[in-house]
């Protein structure tokens, strides 16, 4: 298992996951149009200083680099919840090219000619697999997805559609990690609210004096909880906030700043 960071023939420059076999791909914040300080250069959201017109050519660009076509990208407004759905054909460009006011933070589908996306600046992107199966899933796990359990809800909705635990991939993208994720006290006890004790013992914990969170690892043992094989978890070591120059990062520049898009198609 290992992430590759990959530069397409266009510039466009994205991390890639060898356990998963359909095409995906993390996109960092290199190899597009944006001149804005703050969205240099990929910037891939609506509403953060750029243009339509230019985020829909980023958003092109990303598609050349990836193979895929950007009008069969769906990624609706996402709210830090645990909403999985389903996505079908008629969902095709929402988000981008189709106006909507719907909301989730995840999908699966088992439809060809369907790309899931979701955005992130920090928060965790889990793209997944059942190759067997032909099922797909994408989620956005910010800490009150994360906590709330949205990587299961995925698998779930996965098997529902025919996919099986055993044969399941899930690459973990670039998020913020331990060492940059410093929190309060009032978020130790709202992941104690929703996860218990021990997952909030175990991954909130000091660091320098002050109390740091560990989302990815939490997404991890979620995973595992869930029934996946350990040999079928791909997770990013790269930190967002760490690498502000490849990644875009709400924790290190204030929330100034551009997004990143993580797709997946059958």
């Amino acid at each position: 298992m290992a992430f590759r960071l990959i530069t397409a023939e266009n510039g466009v420059k994205y991390l890639k996951s060898d356990i998963i076999s359909v095409p995906h791909g993390f996109a960092t914040r290199v190899g597009g149009i944006s001149r804005e300080t703050h969205t240099a250069s990929l910037n891939l959201a609506f509403g953060r200083g750029d243009s339509e017109a230019v985020v829909l050519e980023n958003l092109r660009l990303l598609g050349a680099a990836l193979d895929i076509a950007p009008e069969s990208i769906i990624s609706r407004h996402q709210i830090h919840s645990s909403k999985v759905v389903y996505a079908d054909s008629c969902m095709r460009g929402e988000g981008y090219f189709t106006k909507t006011d719907k909301e989730c933070d995840g999908y699966v589908t088992d439809q060809p000619g369907i790309t899931l996306g979701v955005k992130t600046a920090d928060c965790v992107p889990i793209l997944f697999c059942d190759p067997e199966a032909h099922v797909i899933g994408a989620v956005h796990a910010g800490w009150r997805g994360t906590a709330s359990g949205i990587a299961a809800e995925c698998v779930r909705k996965m098997c529902a559609l025919g996919a099986d635990t055993r044969n399941i991939r899930a690459a973990v993208g670039a998020a913020i990690h331990f060492c940059c994720y410093e929190v309060g006290e009032d978020f130790r006890e709202s992941v104690t609210a929703l996860t218990g004790s021990d997952m909030a013992h175990e991954f909130i914990r000091q660091k320098d004096g002050q109390l740091h969170a560990d989302i990815v690892g939490m997404n991890r043992r979620i995973l595992l909880e869930a029934g996946l094989d350990e040999s079928r978890i791909d997770t990013s070591e790269l930190c967002t906030c760490c690498h502000p120059e490849l990644f875009f990062s709400h924790r290190y520049s204030h929330g100034k700043r551009g997004t990143m898009l993580s797709v997946i198609s059958l």
